[in-house]
C-alpha cells in the first residue's frame, strides 16, 4: 500500500481519486520493483505502461540494474495471460494492441521489451550481458511477479525473433507458462550449415519469379557506377552516414542489393512477382523497386542503430543466413559482407558461439512440450524450422504465406487444430467464443522491420 500511496502523489487529482479505490492498481504497485508509468482505459480493458527493475547480470544481481519496459492489457484477473515479445523494443509511446492468442483466448496480455533495446538498457552497458539466458531470466522474474495478480494459466507467444525468444524462455524455465505459440521462428542451429536457405531461394515460388529477382540483383550491381552516387546523394540530402557500421556507401549499396530477394519473399506474396522490374528497367525503376523492398535507408548508421542488439545476438548466439549468391559471384565487391557483424560498429563485433543454439534445438526436439509452431510456406526465415517433441506439440505451415503467417492463415483443419490446442492449454472452453476487444489493433509481433527475424 505504501507504493500505491507514492504513486497517488504523482498522478493527476482525477486519476488519484480513482486510484484510491482501485484494488488492481494497489496490487500492481505493491509488487517490488514494478512501477506504473501510465494508464489508459478503453471499452472492456485497461492498459498500463510499466517498468520492472532487473539486474543487469542475473548471475551477479548486486552489480547494477536497469528498468525494463513492459505493458499490461488488463481484462480480468481471472482470465488467462498471454506473455508476448517481439524480441525487439516496444514502440516509443506504447499503445494497446492484442496478439492473435490474446484475441482467441479473450486474455490479458503482458508485452515485454527485450533487454538492450532502448530504453531497456543498462548504463553503462556490458554487452556480454545480452544473451538468451539473461533475457529468459528477465521474463522469468516478470512472470513470477505478475502471477501474484494473475493466477490463471499463462501462454507465451512471439513472432520471428519474438518466437525465438519464447522458445528460449521455455527452454530455461519450462514451468513458467502453460504453453507456447511461436510464430515464424527461425532455428539456425548450426550457423555455417545454411544450405537450407539457398535451397529455399532456389525452389520458392515459380522459376520465372526467381529468375526475375536474380536479374534485379545482377542489374543493380552492373549499374553500381550509377546507383552508388545516387545513394551518396540521398545520404547527403537525408543526413545518412555509413562510417559507424558498414563503412561506405558502396558497401551499404551492396548489402541492400543482396537483401532484395530475401526481403521480397519475406513480406511479399507470389502475386507480387508481377511487380519485379525487367532487365530492361530504367535506373529510376530499379532504384524505386529496391527501395520499396529492401530500403536504401536501412543499411545506414541511422537505420541500423536501433537493431544493434539484434545483430549482436545474431553474431554471438542466434546465427544468421549465410547465402552463397552464386549468380552474383563475379559482381560482388565484398564477398564476406553478408554477416551479422557487418551491421555492427567495430566495438560490438564478436565471434560466434555455436553451443547455445545446438543446446536449444536438442531440447526442443527431445524434451519440450506444449509448443505450437506456425510457419509461412514462402517465408525464407522458415527454411530452418524448430521441430518439437511429440509431447502435446505441433508444427503448422500456412500455405502461400510469408513472414506474417499466423493461425488465421492456416487451412481450416489446421486452424481448428491449432486453436483447440491453444484453448486447451489455456484452460478455455472450446465452445467459449473469444472475447475480442474490437477497438484494439492486431499486433503481429514482428517489430518495425519485418524482414529481420
Amino acid at each position: 500500500m505504501a507504493a500505491a500511496g507514492a504513486l497517488l502523489m504523482a498522478l493527476s487529482p482525477a486519476t488519484a481519486a480513482r486510484a484510491a479505490d482501485d484494488p488492481l492498481l494497489d496490487r500492481l504497485t505493491d509488487i517490488p520493483g514494478l512501477t506504473v508509468v501510465s494508464e489508459t482505459q478503453g471499452t472492456g480493458y485497461r492498459f498500463f505502461v510499466l517498468t520492472y527493475r532487473q539486474p543487469a547480470d542475473h548471475r551477479h544481481p548486486g552489480q547494477g540494474s536497469f528498468e525494463q519496459r513492459l505493458t499490461l492489457l488488463h481484462r480480468s484477473e481471472t482470465q488467462p495471460v498471454v506473455l508476448s515479445t517481439s524480441g525487439y523494443g516496444l514502440a516509443a509511446a506504447p499503445r494497446p494492441t492484442q496478439t492473435e492468442p490474446t484475441a482467441l483466448l479473450g486474455a490479458n496480455q503482458v508485452s515485454v521489451e527485450h533487454r538492450f533495446f532502448t530504453p531497456s538498457r543498462p548504463a553503462p552497458a556490458d554487452w556480454s550481458d545480452l544473451n538468451i539466458w539473461q533475457e529468459a531470466t528477465d521474463e522469468h522474474r516478470i512472470v513470477g511477479a505478475l502471477k501474484t495478480v494473475y493466477p490463471a494459466r499463462w501462454i507465451q507467444t512471439g513472432g520471428s525473433k519474438g518466437g525465438m525468444t519464447s522458445v528460449y524462455h521455455r527452454r530455461f524455465y519450462p514451468g513458467d507458462v502453460d504453453g507456447v505459440v511461436a510464430y515464424v521462428a527461425p532455428n539456425d542451429k548450426i550457423n555455417p550449415e545454411d544450405a537450407a536457405y539457398d535451397r529455399f531461394l532456389a525452389t520458392v515460388g515459380t522459376p520465372e519469379c526467381r529468375a526475375a529477382l536474380n536479374e534485379v540483383q545482377r542489374q543493380a550491381l552492373l549499374r553500381r557506377d550509377r546507383l552508388v552516387p545516387r545513394l551518396e546523394a540521398a545520404a547527403a540530402e537525408n543526413g545518412w552516414t555509413f562510417t559507424r557500421t558498414l563503412g561506405t556507401a558502396d558497401r551499404s549499396f551492396e548489402m541492400a542489393v543482396l537483401d532484395t530477394a530475401w526481403a521480397f519473399w519475406q513480406y511479399s506474396l507470389l502475386a507480387d512477382c508481377a511487380s519485379v522490374p525487367a532487365a530492361t528497367a530504367t535506373d529510376d525503376e530499379l532504384w524505386e523497386w529496391i527501395d520499396g523492398v529492401a530500403g536504401w535507408s536501412f543499411y545506414t548508421d541511422q537505420g541500423l542503430e536501433f537493431y544493434w542488439p539484434y545483430y549482436y545476438q545474431a553474431a554471438t548466439q542466434l546465427g544468421w543466413p549465410s547465402l552463397k549468391f552464386e549468380h552474383l559471384r563475379k559482381l560482388r565487391a565484398y564477398p564476406g559482407l553478408y554477416t551479422a557483424n557487418s551491421s555492427l560498429p567495430k566495438e560490438l563485433r564478436r565471434p560466434h558461439n555455436p553451443v547455445p543454439m545446438i543446446d536449444v534445438d536438442l531440447w526442443v526436439r527431445t524434451k519440450s512440450e506444449k509448443m505450437l509452431f506456425v510457419y509461412g510456406e514462402n517465408d525464407p526465415w522458415g527454411a530452418e524450422r524448430f521441430v518439437p517433441s511429440r509431447r502435446d506439440s505441433a508444427v503448422f505451415v500456412a500455405p502461400g504465406a510469408n513472414h506474417g503467417a499466423n493461425i488465421a492463415r492456416l487451412n481450416p483443419a489446421d486452424n481448428a487444430a491449432a486453436t483447440a490446442l491453444l484453448r486447451r492449454w489455456a484452460g478455455v472452453s472450446a465452445t467459449l467464443a473469444p472475447q475480442q476487444a474490437l477497438d484494439l489493433p492486431f499486433d503481429d509481433q514482428l517489430g518495425d522491420r519485418r524482414r529481420l527475424p
